[in-house]
């Protein structure tokens, strides 16, 4: 799954990456189903001895365009695992307390403790996409936050974060083909909105701007991985692969019992 991990410095140009490659691996839709679901139990008891141990933490940044399917991979890749130790924040249109404070000040409340995972759904990267492509601040305000979310996910990591962030990549036929099952399917329909159609319109101001982040905020401490996500079983594959073996990588184990346990006897 290196394949997918965007090079530090590299300059990332997203029509060279197939959002529906599945190349990673041999086989189709339902081996591959199938090999998630293990992955799953992997990820299950990396989960628990994480939390057990009380010694990493570990963030899992989530960002794409409309319908890339950012709450298809929290609900497929981390079914089963522990809720105890797994939070999701979802940071929506700031407000205006938030507004009175930094970029990354409601960003960091919910970075996560020692023993526990978090997902965010959305981040700190919308302050660099939608106040970009929107013109919400100048550029001269944007264009320093590069530098600042590099050396703030470095300190992170420095504390003893491991840092995972993933884009969800996905053509904008298939988003098409997303926004019109949404609208044609009853209980779907309540995630379709008309402001969807306008964003959908941004495309291109879009593109260029996760065409920066990626380049310009994939580093040693912070990588980003390019996710192929036009294929759904794919993308929960991809997500599920290098979680665990970055999971795998910490060398983790559960810690001894507190007490001495060798002579206790249950009547």
């Amino acid at each position: 799954m290196k394949r997918y991990r965007v090079k530090p410095g590299s300059r990332v140009d997203l029509s060279e990456h197939n959002a529906a490659d599945k190349g990673a691996f041999e086989g189709g839709k339902t081996k591959g189903q199938e090999a998630t679901l293990d992955l799953n139990q992997h990820l299950e008891e990396l989960q628990e001895m994480l939390y057990a141990e009380h010694k990493h933490k570990v963030l899992v940044v989530l960002q794409g365009m409309d319908t890339s399917g950012k709450d298809g991979v929290v609900r497929h890749v981390f079914e089963g695992v522990n809720p105890q130790g797994v939070r999701v924040a979802s940071f929506k249109v700031p407000t205006a307390v938030e507004l009175d404070h930094d970029y990354l000040w409601r960003i960091h409340q919910h970075v996560p403790g020692k023993g526990e995972v978090v997902i965010f759904n959305r981040s700190h990267y919308e302050d660099l996409l939608v106040v970009r492509v929107h013109e919400l601040v100048p550029p001269r305000v944007w264009k320093k936050r590069f530098a600042q979310i590099n050396a703030w996910e470095r300190m992170l990591v420095e504390e003893g974060t491991t840092i995972l962030k993933f884009f969800l990549h996905i053509s904008l036929e298939e988003q098409k083909a997303r926004m019109q099952e949404r609208l044609d399917t009853p209980h779907k329909r309540w995630k379709f909105r008309l402001g969807d159609l306008e964003e959908r319109k941004l495309w291109p101001a879009y593109v260029e701007a996760y065409e920066d982040v990626l380049s310009k905020t994939s580093t040693r401490w912070a990588p980003w991985y390019i996710v192929p996500s036009d294929r759904e079983w794919y993308r929960n594959l991809t997500v599920a692969s290098i979680l665990v073996e970055t999971l795998k990588g910490l060398k983790m184990a559960y810690p001894e019992p507190e007490d001495d346990l060798s002579n206790v006897i249950i009547d």
